[in-house]
């Protein structure tokens, strides 16, 4: 490890106490391996961005190891992360440059969202799951294979417990909102409803959550509400970097899967970015509708 450099990049949030909590992430994770070389960049706004942390990764180093430090590869991450790789082997051609999966929706995640449910029905005295509701509040992407590893989440918690409702709501970009998922709920009889959000970091957004529920609380006093927090800091997440890097002792110029994706020029990006995001929404309310419909009829 000597030799390697390895990379945190984060998204990156209008709100600086998002940002500096990674910077927090990072400093515990240097502790957890004093002899490893970590640096932290972001896609956008923060002061370091991508350019910037590669060249500060490379100095000193025959390799490079980047971890997107993001749950869910939307555009960022399948096009402005490997174009910005690519222009830093033609800064660096001493260093070899890799690149890992984001951190993804699989078991680890899994058993981490799982966790943040367990607190909360430990919050509410463990009430009956058959009457009390489940949310996941996601993000939400322009990215339907993005929205799609919630849902696989949402899925897995289902099968894993007795929960009569285990639903998908997001905070922007797409749909469903949190308040028509709970309107939802509270027609089909839940009692109880937890809402777990799945972000790693706090950002701007869990403050908004917070008066969300808040005005939910007061619109339905029948029902209880438990709402958990993000997860960024939970042990699961320091192992699942640890095992991303203990994988990766890399042969010289290894390729990894967000590595060599074929969508690198930024005005293709840009292009493709557009498109999905107003088709794919408009597309996704129309079959919403219906949907809504059919389960009524």
């Amino acid at each position: 490890m000597n030799d390697t450099a390895i990379l945190l990049v984060g998204h990156g949030s209008r709100n600086r106490e998002g940002n500096k909590e990674i910077l927090h992430f990072a400093a515990q994770w240097r502790e957890r391996h004093p002899d490893w070389h970590i640096e932290t960049c972001f896609i956008e706004h923060a002061d370091v961005l991508l350019d910037e942390g590669l060249d500060r990764a490379a100095r000193g180093a025959r390799q490079v190891l980047t971890i997107p430090f993001i749950l869910n590869a939307a555009g960022h991450v399948k096009m402005e992360l490997p174009a910005a790789i690519e222009d830093a082997r033609q800064r660096h051609p001493g260093v070899s440059f890799a690149c890992a999966r984001h951190l993804g929706m699989g078991r680890e995640i899994f058993d981490v969202l799982k966790g943040q449910l367990d607190r909360l029905l430990k919050q509410l005295d463990m009430p009956d799951p058959q009457t009390t509701g489940v949310v996941l509040l996601g993000r939400g992407s322009s990215d339907a294979g993005a929205n799609g590893e919630l849902a696989k989440m949402a899925r897995w918690l289902f099968e894993d417990g007795d929960h009569e409702l285990v639903d998908l709501a997001f905070t922007s970009v797409t749909w469903p909102r949190l308040e028509t998922v709970v309107q939802r709920q509270a027609r089909l009889g839940m009692t109880q409803i937890c809402i777990v959000p799945v972000y790693l970091f706090s950002g701007v957004l869990m403050d908004r959550i917070k008066a969300q529920v808040e005005r939910l609380q007061r619109q339905y006093p029948h029902i209880v509400f438990a709402l958990g927090t993000h997860f960024g800091f939970d042990k699961g997440i320091f192992e699942l970097l640890d095992s991303k890097v203990g994988g990766h002792e890399l042969p010289e110029g290894a390729l990894l899967e967000c590595d060599g994706c074929k969508y690198r020029l930024a005005a293709e990006a840009e292009h493709l970015h557009d498109h999905s995001h107003t088709h794919v929404h408009h597309a996704h309310e129309h079959h919403h509708a219906h949907a809504h419909e059919n389960a009524h009829a």
